[in-house]
């Protein structure tokens, strides 16, 4: 059986484009923006959903280099589409040390203005974005959904974008 899958009709964002302002659940009674991330780069992992496989070992590998994004200056935060119950419970039972944020209601929203909502599964793409300390995109990445895309390439962007942070958290 062949499953296809349809992409959000807007396309993905490029590197040189400003990201979508967004506000999202990050616990049935806080809400977290990109606008209170901005002063630093920020890492945006978009992921299909809690409890599936590659997800929990994507996210686990993003636990696991957090000092490497902290001395870059950076700021990690992952979103799907799942409740904030369901991130609630997947993120303590993994123990992460990062915010999963959902993009629940209206299902998918932010995931389409990033062009990264799979509509025919509805589910966010695998996909990965790093943003300058303006919310200016800098780099971006998008795996098969199967795949763990690893940390290499984000801290590889974050390398790149160091310079014009002028910080250093060594």
């Amino acid at each position: 059986m062949t499953i296809t899958q349809s992409r959000s009709t807007v396309p993905l964002l490029q590197a040189g484009m400003e990201a979508p302002h967004f506000t999202l659940m990050v616990t049935p009674d806080q809400r977290m923006s990109l606008q209170e991330l901005r002063g630093a780069p920020v890492i945006i992992a978009f992921y299909p959903a809690d409890w599936s496989p590659v997800c929990g070992d994507e996210l686990g590998l993003f636990n696991a280099a957090l000092p490497a994004f902290r001395r870059a200056g950076s700021q990690l935060v992952a979103i799907s589409v799942d409740s904030v119950w369901c991130h609630s419970a997947f993120s303590e039972q993994r123990k992460f040390h990062f915010p999963l944020l959902a993009d629940f209601e209206p299902k998918g929203e932010v995931a389409r203005r990033y062009g990264v909502y799979r509509t025919t599964e509805g589910v966010c793409e695998r996909a990965l974005f790093v943003l300058d300390e303006h919310g200016i995109v800098r780099w971006t990445h998008v795996s098969p959904i199967t795949v763990n895309p690893g940390v290499d390439g984000v801290l590889g962007a974050l390398e790149q974008i160091k310079p014009s942070t002028k910080q250093d958290h060594s």
